[in-house]
């Protein structure tokens, strides 16, 4: 067994991986072949459409790497779902968009590889509770 290095979590555009910044310091850093890594992220992910996606990054010793592609993160989704740039700056007294349920429901199936639980009511409200900070409503 390959003994760790470090462990890194990055967001990473889907097929879009390459070796500048905020992306090349942080894996060439490590002594990881960055070029290496770029292809073989790309090739992985090309056919997400370009969506932000959670990476975790495992550097081995001997400089070579594993990583995980996660969902991804629930405030991408809701921005993307509700067609917003950014969320509120003031959530509790400024709203930005609303979601239906059928919006929640549709990111918390997208989610739920990630969250802690099996059950899709408790991961709407999971979702929820991250749509109310950015100020967006939800039914």
């Amino acid at each position: 067994m390959k003994k760790v290095k470090t462990k890194l979590k990055l967001q990473i555009k889907a097929g879009q991986a390459n070796p500048a910044p905020p992306l090349g310091p942080a894996i060439a850093s490590q002594g990881v072949n960055i070029g290496k890594f770029c292809n073989d992220f790309n090739e992985q992910t090309k056919n997400l459409g370009g969506d932000l996606l959670n990476v975790e990054v495992v550097i081995y010793e001997d400089r070579s790497f594993d990583f995980k592609v996660k969902t991804p993160p629930t405030s991408y989704l809701i921005k993307k779902t509700a067609g917003i740039e950014k969320g509120s700056s003031e959530p509790q007294k400024t709203k930005v968009a609303k979601l239906s349920k059928d919006d929640l429901k549709k990111i918390a199936e997208i989610k739920m590889p990630d969250l802690n639980t099996n059950d899709i009511e408790k991961a709407i409200e999971i979702i929820k509770g991250t749509a109310k900070q950015m100020g967006v409503e939800t039914e």
